[in-house]
């Protein structure tokens, strides 16, 4: 008990003297501005009975302003520039939280994609991410014949689909992008040539040909391709194709499952 009672008295006597030290450097401080104060009003009545030192302290005076209009400039020039790279700052970060929401809308398109095996069902999900992630407003996705080696148009938007000519394989900008493998672009902005899309994104699985999607008007709010753009074309490309291609495996196979247990049927009636 006994100790704490010192240390109670000890704490009091640390902050008596603060408090002391605190108001010594108070009257210090309050003495010396007091003495400045001083000096300039006795500088301020000697130039007033002297010309000579009163054009001195008028020229010190106007230093003065025009070394604090420098400051000043400098300062405004600093806060603009500060303004600048803030405003750098934050259109940056909107662009990264746009592509953040691209890249997880395409997460979410691509995991659609393989989430069936309905072919139909493959081909809406397909014109969804164009139509959504790209902003394409007219455009078809082709599937390669590989009898005819035609590639047949199976879906379009912003056309009929009977409009869409079919493209044979290494013809034309789609049937070279397909036949390559490889993106190809077309010269025209507003494309309304069947044979010259903006863009051609060939669908292939390894080196084996799928198909295309060939964009030939992007929507009116979209003038040009970014380079968000061109990695979802090779995204999209590769899991559009395999969802195809599996989705075509296995309407084959229960094709050709129904045929077999048809043949059975008959050969046990």
């Amino acid at each position: 008990m006994s100790n704490d009672v010192f240390d109670r008295a000890d704490e009091v006597l640390g902050l008596f003297r603060r408090g002391a030290e605190f108001t010594r450097e108070i009257l210090e401080q309050n003495k010396s501005l007091r003495e400045r104060l001083a000096n300039v009003q006795s500088h301020q009545q000697d130039a007033a009975k002297d010309n000579g030192e009163w054009d001195k302290l008028r020229s010190q005076l106007l230093e003065r302003i025009e070394g604090l209009e420098t400051e000043n400039h400098d300062v405004i020039e600093r806060v603009a520039a500060l303004e600048d790279e803030n405003q750098q700052f934050a259109n940056r970060h909107l662009e990264i939280e746009e592509e953040n929401n691209s890249l997880a809308n395409l997460y979410v398109a691509s995991f659609q994609l393989h989430s069936t095996l309905d072919l139909s069902e493959v081909f809406r999900i397909v014109i969804e991410i164009v139509i959504n992630l790209i902003g394409a407003e007219v455009f078809a996705v082709y599937v390669l014949d590989e009898k005819s080696g035609a590639l047949e148009p199976v879906a379009s938007e912003g056309a009929e689909l009977g409009d869409v000519p079919a493209v044979h394989l290494g013809q034309g900008l789609v049937g070279c992008s397909v036949a390559e493998g490889e993106t190809a672009f077309g010269e025209s902005d507003d494309s309304s040539d069947w044979s010259r899309p903006l863009v051609s994104i060939p669908l292939r699985v390894d080196d084996r040909a799928i198909g295309a999607i060939a964009i030939f008007r992007l929507l009116s709010q979209k003038t040009e391709f970014t380079p968000l753009d061109h990695e979802l074309f090779t995204l999209l490309a590769g899991h559009a194709a395999t969802a195809i291609f599996a989705a075509q495996l296995f309407s084959d196979s229960e094709r050709k499952l129904n045929t077999i247990q048809g043949f059975i049927d008959l050969l046990t009636k």
